[in-house]
């Protein structure tokens, strides 16, 4: 006997085609949503970097709006969350807050109260130490060398936790790598730091001279 499948077969294209659509929908609010975020906070960290703190604060503002519109749409599409892109904007997210933090001086932000899982967190966090290389070269520019040993301090108190971090990277998010990097960083903005205060050691010494001999 031959049994009739073809009410079965057409059943499961129909509702194939719901459930793919469904999913295709949020996929595009995510990916929407999280460019508009990630571009949001490369603005912040620029602004932040200039001091600019208000601004800065608005445009993180802005992406934790669209962070909240990506997390609505893929409300019951857990295969879509975790692709990889939205990963990626609250990496930036995390990134963002806690270059903010650094630099002003407020306490770090958790991840719970910025919404972000514990991978994005970690690999903003060595991101957000890396940027502090430009406010080390500033204060230098400066000659404000106590405060570029204080955030040179602050970026290898980072390292020196995350390299602790021990897990594959499938469930770090690629952490490894981001510290890595910023150990190469952390290894540029010692060699310049040190070079500025032995020149300005020099020049102390030069000057204590000229002045002896004046003297």
């Amino acid at each position: 006997m031959t049994i009739d499948r073809s009410d079965a077969i057409s059943a499961t294209g129909e509702t194939a085609g719901k459930v793919l659509e469904e999913k295709h929908f949020a996929r595009e609010i995510m990916l929407n949503a999280s460019r508009r975020a990630i571009r949001a906070c490369a603005s912040a960290i620029r602004a932040v970097q200039r001091r600019e703190f208000y601004p800065a604060r608005e445009l993180i503002a802005e992406a934790a709006a669209f962070l909240a519109e990506a997390d609505a749409a893929l409300v019951g599409h857990p295969d879509v969350r975790y692709s990889g892109s939205l990963h990626d904007a609250k990496k930036e997210f995390a990134e963002a807050n806690l270059t903010l933090a650094f630099v002003s001086g407020q306490a770090l932000p958790r991840p719970d109260e910025l919404r972000v899982e514990m991978p994005a967190y970690l690999n903003g966090l060595a991101e957000a130490a890396s940027e502090l290389r430009r406010q080390v070269l500033d204060c230098l520019r400066r000659g404000e060398l106590e405060e570029a040993e204080n955030l040179l301090a602050v970026s290898d108190e980072v390292y020196g936790v995350l390299v602790t971090v021990d897990y594959p990277e499938a469930l770090t998010g690629g952490l490894r790598r981001t510290t890595d990097a910023l150990r190469a960083v952390l290894e540029r903005t010692r060699g310049d730091l040190t070079t500025a205060m032995v020149a300005t050691r020099l020049q102390t010494a030069i000057e204590s001279a000229q002045r002896a001999e004046q003297g």
